[in-house]
């Protein structure tokens, strides 16, 4: 069963491992027993989603609980980026353990009718 669910969700959880897919089409944060979460954009049509960059190490987020989770966005370039279309969204999602820090960074672009958001779910 999957059901949508809200970033600071993973407060407390600890996973198993944590990655992005070969494309930066999705991140998969995995438990120990299959469950999880999953971070990812829904394509439609005429938009291009895609995570643009991890800063720090993701196996920080590894068999330890997640401590701090904040999810925000912007419409301003951050530095070393730029925007490519009508519509351009990037978000971050910042965790912390006690191991360290990361930020995944998204980047969505469009014509302004379709949607650049990253969606989260519970698997």
């Amino acid at each position: 069963m999957v059901t949508d669910c809200k970033f600071s969700d993973l407060v407390g959880q600890t996973f198993e491992t944590v990655s992005v897919s070969d494309e930066d089409s999705y991140v998969n944060f995995v438990k120990t027993d299959g469950g999880g979460y999953q971070l990812f954009h829904s394509q439609d049509c005429c938009e291009s989603v895609h995570v643009e960059d991890v800063e720090g190490d993701l196996r920080d987020l590894e068999n330890t609980p997640i401590l701090f989770a904040e999810e925000s966005s912007s419409e301003e370039p951050p530095e070393g980026s730029e925007a490519t279309d009508d519509c351009n969204e990037w978000t971050f999602y910042r965790l912390r353990t006690i191991k360290g820090s990361v930020v995944i960074r998204w980047y969505g672009s469009s014509n302004g009718y379709y949607s650049t958001s990253v969606d989260m779910r519970e698997l």
